[in-house]
């Protein structure tokens, strides 16, 4: 019996994996996590009576190469600023779903701050009997 020939992983032999390899090299993520914010979010009449507090984690695609050679906070995106304006948008809507307000959150920072990529994870805790934590993740944007 003669041996198979395995074929061989060779990233400079093939442009494309290396490619998807230096994209994701160069993808940083600042993250905000665990940012609770007080709103009216619910379809029940209850719910609408009332300001429930919600849970969100952002991971924001960026790179921050620029900031880390000029150790200036104008290189950066500014996670004080997202968080400010998050808040001030989350506090003052009055959606019903979480899905819907993971989007325009999602659609706001991407728009506001030119995040290319964001991941956000958006959390209604309590929302659902027996289960500590319920709401949806989000991925918007291109990470290239």
């Amino acid at each position: 019996m003669g041996t198979v020939a395995r074929p061989r992983f060779n990233r400079r032999a093939n442009p494309i994996i290396v490619g998807v390899f230096k994209t994701l090299a160069e993808m940083d993520i600042i993250y905000l996590h665990d940012l609770r914010i007080d709103t009216v979010i619910g379809v029940f009449d209850w719910e609408r009576r009332v300001k429930q507090t919600l849970i969100l984690d952002l991971d924001m695609g960026s790179d921050i190469r620029r900031a880390a050679a000029s150790d200036d906070l104008a290189d950066t995106l500014n996670y004080k600023a997202v968080a400010k304006r998050v808040i001030d948008f989350v506090e003052h809507s009055e959606y019903q779903l979480v899905e819907t307000l993971a989007e325009r959150v999602a659609e706001l920072i991407l728009s506001e701050f030119g995040v290319p990529w964001l991941r956000l994870r958006l959390n209604k805790q309590g929302a659902v009997r027996g289960a500590r934590d319920v709401g949806v993740v989000i991925e918007r944007g291109m990470r290239d």
